[in-house]
């Protein structure tokens, strides 16, 4: 089967864990999908196997600890360290996909914008190619570090007897805050240099568009 496939016969199959074991088991499926540096495809096949071999066990009366042992962490990071690196050519539809799809985000929103605000005031259409991708870096930089971040918050969330999502959810919403405000800062602050030309409001949407469906189609590539 494929990962995607696995995923879902995993779904499935946990439900039919105790809680204390798909507590445990969760944390370790959560912790090992996170490691977004290692084969998706052989990472499910790997999860799948334990999750088959918790269910057997549990059938025996045994519990995941009496399988995988007092130390969920080390079990997995021991499993990591067997699994093999996603290949670059299989990581690289992702990363363009996630790149196009900000690009043509900001482009359909720039058009809505334009055509909403034109009709109380006048806004110009001018485009400054090298600034507009000094912006995107910075929206794509914070993003990649948001990514980290919120990947790291989870991790540490894990393998704990009790959670704290409350203060998770504030230190995301501290970052995101942040985030936006210098995104926002940039955006405003960042000076004109370059050449420059007109891009109207239904060019700026008809190119959002067609990058959004080769996003589409680059995405399904992935798949």
């Amino acid at each position: 089967m494929k990962a995607k496939q696995l995923i879902e016969e995993n779904n499935r199959k946990r439900d039919r864990l105790t809680k204390e074991n798909e507590k445990y088991y969760s944390d370790m499926l959560v912790y090992i999908r996170l490691q977004l540096t290692l084969s998706e495809q052989q990472s499910e096949e790997v999860l799948m196997e334990m999750l088959d071999h918790l269910l057997e066990a549990q059938n025996e009366g045994k519990t995941a600890k009496d399988i995988f042992g007092l130390n969920p962490k080390q079990y997995a990071d021991e499993i990591i360290e067997n699994l093999p690196k996603e290949k670059k050519r299989q990581a690289l539809p992702f990363i363009s996909g996630l790149a196009l799809n900000i690009i043509s985000y900001m482009l359909i929103i720039r058009s809505i914008v334009i055509l909403i605000g034109s009709q109380f005031k006048e806004i110009t259409t001018t485009v400054y190619p090298l600034t507009s991708i000094i912006v995107i870096c910075v929206i794509l930089a914070s993003i990649s570090f948001g990514v980290w971040y919120i990947f790291k918050i989870i991790k540490d969330s894990l393998f704990l007897e009790k959670q704290n999502n409350k203060k998770d959810m504030i230190k995301a919403g501290i970052y995101g805050s942040v985030s936006m405000g210098i995104i926002i800062a940039v955006s405003k602050l960042m000076p004109e240099v370059g050449p420059s030309f007109s891009l109207s409001w239904w060019a700026s949407l008809l190119c959002g568009c067609i990058i959004w469906i080769v996003g589409y189609g680059v995405k399904k590539i992935e798949s």
